[in-house]
């Protein structure tokens, strides 16, 4: 099988192409300054907010993975309508148009909107996204829906939860460093649905195995759901610590996140909602539509965090 993935130098694209590259398939890396592969692999330079890739890279290609994005940066929102919205609509007309079998999105659930309530949600439960980076996933998925309706190329829009791996990024390699600088423990507040880098990537490979008809959106997340005092927890026993005593009030947490929010001139996603609000996910839908299945946890993660750390020193 020959795969194009764009994104290819991102978090979730690296072990991608890796992982297709293990199973035997022929992967043709897009990245938008070209660096190479962690297998020293050269990836095309292409930026897909502002030109298309040389239609020639789609011949024969069976199945495309669109992970290019701007995720959680400071952009203007023009910046992420021109990539994440109209861009994918870009690469996937040009998919098409070659002839590619099944082009999957790499989408968000920030696409459904803030959580109305605490309640699980289903791919259905959405509410209009505030922030630039929602709204633009929300416009792709619209968009790549209304255009490829009846469409001989599959298209599956993945939704993923919050993604981990061994190498943190962003709240959690926030919440990481705190823990590095005795950060007091977290009260029990709060659940977030989350899901494994390996198996996202996993999904992806099931679905380009078996692409089905049509046009399918999908929730991507783990069986389980942590709290903050939950990862918190797992992160000291991946730095070698002891259990953190957890000596700040409830009430001062809230304050400190205020005071982040007011420094930070934060008007929508508050620092205590990223810490402590519930944000609840369903992947019945996928389960029931595919044979892929969650299989690790946060806590097998961590283990591998800590082991490497062991090693380096």
């Amino acid at each position: 099988m020959k795969c194009l993935v764009s994104g290819a130098t991102g978090f979730i694209g690296r072990q991608l192409c890796q992982q297709l590259v293990a199973y035997g398939h022929t992967v043709v890396p897009l990245s938008n300054r070209g660096e190479p592969l962690c297998s020293g692999q050269p990836t095309i330079a292409v930026d897909l907010a502002r030109c298309d890739p040389d239609a020639n890279l789609l011949q024969g290609v069976d199945v495309v993975f669109h992970l290019a994005g701007i995720a959680h940066q400071r952009a203007p929102e023009s910046e992420y309508a021109a990539l994440n919205h109209t861009g994918t609509l870009r690469l996937a007309r040009l998919a098409a148009a070659a002839g590619v079998g099944c082009f999957v999105f790499l989408s968000s659930v920030k696409a459904m909107g803030a959580p109305p309530s605490p309640a699980i949600r289903a791919e259905s439960a959405c509410t209009p996204p505030t922030d630039a980076y929602g709204v633009s996933k929300w416009q792709a998925e619209c968009a790549l829906r209304e255009e490829f309706a009846g469409h001989s190329m599959s298209v599956v829009i993945v939704r993923p939860a919050l993604v981990y791996g061994a190498e943190v990024k962003g709240n959690l390699q926030s919440l990481a460093t705190g823990v590095r600088w005795g950060l007091p423990r977290p009260p029990q507040v709060g659940r977030r649905s989350m899901i494994a880098l390996g198996d996202l990537v996993e999904l992806l490979c099931v679905i380009a195995q078996s692409p089905p008809a049509g046009v399918h959106t999908w929730i991507a997340c783990g069986a389980q759901a942590y709290s903050t005092q939950e990862v918190y927890d797992l992160l000291r026993e991946s730095q070698g610590k002891g259990r953190g005593i957890g000596w700040l009030p409830h009430r001062v947490w809230q304050w400190g996140a205020w005071l982040l929010d007011a420094l930070a001139r934060r008007s929508r996603q508050t620092t205590y909602d990223k810490l402590f609000g519930t944000e609840l996910y369903s992947n019945a839908a996928v389960i029931h539509a595919t044979a892929w299945r969650p299989v690790i946890t946060l806590a097998d993660t961590m283990k591998e965090v800590g082991a490497a750390r062991s090693n380096a020193s």
